[in-house]
């Protein structure tokens, strides 16, 4: 798995700059600064429209 980071990014807990680094797995994506190890995820949306309310997902999987 790739790691790219993100330039000129302040992470929101530490406020280290240029220190957060970007994940892709199963359509999620992860940022994660890499001073403190505070994580943020997204689902792209195709994932974040399968998920239903009320419903904590970590991962879509749809056999193809």
């Amino acid at each position: 798995m790739k790691k790219r980071f993100i330039a000129g990014a302040v992470c929101p807990e530490c406020k280290s700059q240029d220190t957060m680094a970007l994940t892709k797995q199963d359509g999620v994506e992860k940022v994660t600064c890499v001073s403190c190890g505070m994580e943020m995820t997204q689902p792209e949306e195709q994932v974040a429209a399968d998920v239903r309310q009320q419903e904590q997902v970590i991962g879509v999987f749809k056999p193809e």
